[in-house]
């Protein structure tokens, strides 16, 4: 049996047949309101039950018990808050009880029952979601760049975004599917791995040390809106199919992408994808190396101190903590600090910058670092302009 999902039971806010037809019709009668790529991820999300229990946008008194204290007003552990942000012209036509269309566009996918429209205090959200106001952080600056309204209320989807019907939908499982697959898989312990860059050795060593523990991997890469120097989505999928390939036991591996966006706020959002995966059906997460986190706005490992900071039953879902791995000449493998007697000077070390010069002149990565296979794929998108950003491409390789 997999755990129970947060709060007890998984979301399903998704219209299908005659309901999904009626709400479609409904939808064309009312105000449309475009969201933002970010805004689409967290619909779908919302829709599909990854993030249950929320149903819709959060309260007033929700958001500021998340905000100051990482728990909705009922006291359950939530670590961000997941809101709608409209401008202030566009919330005076709008009223309390009054249903509106989200749309992508012009094209309405969901119907939201406006129950509350409040203002908020953006650097206060800064502060304690980020730890910082700094607007060079890119979840600040997509922060502060929001309208300064927030509407909260239940959503119901009958359209789904076009993202989640043309990029990779094969892979585009909800956490319904998955835990039906785990259960017909006869998986019972099963760890999540989360991951915004292509996987390189210090990745698959983790993952392959999880997996002596439980019985099944899921490699949830996030498909949601990054920053423009990540690595595109369709390019590290690529480098996951030819890993799990070349180098993982199919039969205890399970590929599908998480549609969250990537909100840069490392240690609650470390606890935010550890409550998803557990939405997901999965029993154990991996938290890493300054997981979620971006610059030098967090500790090393602050992303996993900060579970220290709930009791383990209200987190449900076990995390696994893992000290920066690396490869070391003298010992010829992946090591941790922990396993390895020798000094920095036998460690391989490349930083996101050293990568992406090598990148750009043509040279392979070092096979201790990351699979030739992969290092040939991240080559193919550089010598491809479409595929890297005008930022430089691929992002830090060294996460």
């Amino acid at each position: 049996m997999s755990l129970p999902p947060h709060g007890g039971v998984l979301v399903n806010r998704v219209l299908s047949g005659a309901l999904a037809q009626a709400a479609r019709e409904r939808a064309r009668t009312l105000p449309c309101l475009p969201l933002t790529q970010a805004q689409l991820a967290d619909l779908e999300m919302l829709a599909i039950g990854g993030y249950s229990p929320l149903t819709g946008y959060l309260r007033r008194e929700d958001y500021l018990r998340v905000v100051r204290e990482m728990r909705l007003s009922s006291g359950l552990v939530w670590p961000i808050p997941i809101t709608l942000a409209v401008p202030e012209d566009w919330a005076r036509d709008l009223r309390v009880g009054q249903d509106v269309a989200l749309c992508e566009g012009d094209r309405p996918l969901a119907i939201l029952h406006i129950e509350e429209i409040y203002p908020y205090d953006k650097r206060l959200e800064a502060q304690e979601v980020y730890r910082t106001t700094d607007e060079a952080h890119p979840g600040v600056a997509r922060l502060y760049a929001q309208g300064d309204r927030l509407l909260a209320g239940d959503i119901w989807l009958f359209d789904w975004p076009t993202a989640a019907k043309t990029f990779f939908p094969e892979y585009r499982l909800t956490p319904a599917q998955t835990r039906a697959l785990f259960a017909q898989k006869g998986w019972k312990r099963i760890v999540a791995f989360q991951t915004r860059n292509p996987i390189h050795r210090a990745h698959e060593y983790l993952q392959k040390v999880a997996l002596e523990i439980v019985d099944g991997l899921l490699i949830h890469p996030l498909v949601g809106e990054t920053k423009k120097d990540d690595v595109p989505a369709d390019v590290r999928m690529a480098t996951y199919q030819v890993m799990i390939e070349r180098y993982f036991p199919k039969d205890r591996v399970v590929l599908a992408v998480f549609p969250a966006p990537m909100r840069y706020a490392g240690p609650r959002e470390a606890v935010l994808h550890a409550l998803a995966r557990k939405n997901y059906g999965c029993t154990h997460f991996i938290v890493g190396r300054d997981h979620a986190g971006v610059g030098n706005y967090y500790g090393t490992y602050d992303a996993q101190r900060i579970f220290d900071e709930f009791r383990p039953e209200e987190i449900g879902i076990t995390p696994l903590f893992f000290e920066h791995a690396f490869y070391c000449h003298q010992c010829g493998t992946i090591v941790t600090a922990k396993t390895c007697p020798h000094g920095p000077d036998a460690w391989l070390h490349l930083s996101g910058t050293q990568v992406r010069k090598m990148l750009r002149e043509g040279r392979p990565l070092p096979p201790e670092f990351t699979r030739p296979e992969v290092s040939e794929i991240l080559l193919a998108a550089y010598r491809t302009p479409a595929t890297v950003s005008s930022n430089g491409g691929p992002g830090p390789a060294d996460r």
